[in-house]
């Protein structure tokens, strides 16, 4: 593998009204995980944007991700996905550098487009826009990632001699990752040479990108590909999956929803994974060994509070992941590279 496999966490701050805690509360409780999660070994946290939800699904990332970097050390911070469209590329480039400088470098960003109707709808754009606000935005963010002034003339944005500052700590910029559910997203992730964010089905958000790579002679290595794939350690599984599993049915339903208002959504036929792993620590290594075989996954995060849950609820199993699961997953990895290269 080309990259070093890392694990993490996904936040959204979803806090349904029957949950019993104050949006206060569990803000300073997942902060409190975060902290401990640094310590325990967890890779990543990657935050996820929605706008005007009636549970809080956390609209606005960049302050939790400034707060979590100033209590930690060596967690990276990344997003899957922030909407580009409903983030000025200037703006959200600024706000970046100043997040790269705070935490010495551990961010990153993933975007995507959005499809979400009332969304658009409550910012006053056409959904007809976010084609190419997605691709402007992309550009543009790339040429403030180089660290030189510039000059920008799209049909969205247009800018004269500008430059970001304070300078990035990360040589190039934060990595950015694009998210795709369609073949035209896979195909842009390809294009702009980004990690890559595959959701949906496989035939039109996943085998795109691989054949485009490969029809021009790129190694798929040579970029990262994370999926939020969420997992559950448990011995006992009678007694502690339902909880989590009506929690992941309310998650769902919120995407449902949307794909009906939209008219869009994952697609037909075989998906790229995304159901929870559920099961004790042999089994969870097996699902995650076969995972990244089949997918070259580099990057995997599981939803840490899935909503309603409190923090402290799901601590026992993100323990188990990061303290016995990711070791054994890097331990046979690791066997599997010496043995080929024997």
């Amino acid at each position: 593998m080309g990259h070093h496999l890392r694990f993490g966490v996904c936040y959204d701050f979803r806090n349904p009204p029957d949950s019993g805690r104050s949006h206060t509360d569990l803000y300073a409780g997942i902060l409190e995980q975060v902290q401990w999660l640094d310590q325990a070994g967890a890779d990543l946290v990657w935050f996820t944007e929605h706008h005007f939800v009636d549970d809080g699904y956390l609209p606005s990332w960049v302050p939790v991700a400034g707060a979590m970097a100033a209590v930690t050390q060596q967690i990276t911070f990344g997003t899957d996905i922030c909407l580009l469209p409903f983030n000025h590329p200037l703006r959200l480039a600024e706000d970046l550098a100043v997040l790269d400088n705070l935490s010495g470098g551990r961010i990153e960003l993933g975007v995507g487009m959005g499809y979400a109707p009332h969304e658009f709808r409550g910012f006053g754009l056409p959904v007809s826009r976010r084609v190419s606000l997605m691709n402007e935005g992309i550009e543009v963010l790339q040429q403030c990632f180089s660290g030189e002034r510039f000059s920008y003339h799209g049909k969205r944005y247009s800018f004269d001699d500008v430059k970001i500052t304070p300078g990035y700590v990360q040589e190039g910029g934060p990595p950015l990752w694009i998210a795709a559910m369609s073949e035209p997203g896979a195909l842009r992730a390809a294009h702009y040479k980004t990690h890559f964010l595959p959701q949906g089905a496989r035939a039109v958000a996943f085998d795109p990108w691989h054949a485009q790579l490969a029809a021009e002679g790129r190694d798929p290595a040579a970029h990262r590909v994370g999926i939020l794939r969420s997992i559950l350690v448990t011995d006992d599984r009678d007694a502690d999956w339902p909880q989590i599993r009506e929690s992941e049915r309310y998650r769902m339903a919120f995407y449902e929803k949307l794909f009906e208002e939209s008219g869009e959504g994952f697609g037909a036929g075989e998906q790229v994974p995304q159901r929870w792993i559920v099961g004790d620590v042999a089994h969870c290594v097996d699902e995650i060994l076969n995972f990244i075989e089949a997918y070259g996954v580099t990057d995997i995060v599981t939803m840490a509070v899935p909503p309603g849950l409190h923090p402290e609820q799901m601590n026992g199993s993100l323990e188990r992941l990061f303290k016995q699961v990711v070791p054994e997953v890097r331990a046979q990895l690791n066997r599997r590279t010496a043995h080929v290269t024997a």
